[in-house]
């Protein structure tokens, strides 16, 4: 349970940050994931559509550049085309991106590091779906960056990379050996924004 609460707490701290400052706007966003693995173990994975969304903060402190900080929640996996038993693997994340943003006019570019927390592991063959929570590593670090058209106010897009530094899977212990697979979280999101509350 304590781990569930981290990104909440994460994002009050943020936001309690974002009231101090004087160019501020909060929004949500929503969109589609195309997602995939990679790495050394990930095979010949192909990529599965989901969704992602959530809400965000817009802290300017310059014209220019401003910090995001977001909290969303991403669906996340890969279809595993594995003889004989080909299935799909989904992974639900609550993702916490904190995100700098160089912005001209309303259009801006982004990156910067995302934490996230596993909340859902499940694979599915044909009709029937097992639950595979316990196989993963519930933190996941990796990193943002895209761009798109945002204002203070009103509606917005964007388009994202999120790219994975740490295994997805837990290490296993074969006899005396250590295994870590070397599979990690690859997704592009499209996505549409609604800012308000600018000042």
């Amino acid at each position: 349970m304590k781990k569930a609460f981290l990104p909440l707490l994460l994002l009050a701290g943020l936001a309690g940050t974002a009231q101090a400052q004087s160019d501020v706007s909060l929004g949500l966003k929503a969109g589609g994931t195309l997602s995939s693995f990679v790495g050394k173990q990930a095979g010949s994975a192909k990529s599965i559509f989901g969704f992602h969304a959530g809400g965000f903060a817009n802290i300017g402190f310059t014209d220019m550049l401003a910090f995001q900080p977001e909290l969303l929640y991403s669906q996340k996996g890969a279809e595993i085309p594995s003889v004989p038993n080909p299935h799909t693997r989904h992974l639900g994340y609550v993702d916490v991106p904190l995100l700098l943003h160089v912005n001209a006019d309303g259009l801006f570019f982004e990156a910067g590091p995302q934490l996230g927390f596993l909340v859902s592991a499940k694979d599915k063959y044909n009709t029937i779906t097992y639950d595979r929570k316990s196989r993963y590593n519930t933190f996941d670090l990796g990193y943002a960056a895209g761009l798109g058209y945002q204002r203070k106010t009103g509606p917005g897009i964007g388009l994202r990379y999120n790219g994975g530094i740490t295994n997805i899977e837990k290490a296993t212990t074969v006899g005396s050996a250590t295994v870590q697979n070397n599979i990690r979280n690859s997704a592009f999101q499209l996505y549409l924004t609604y800012s308000f509350n600018g000042r």
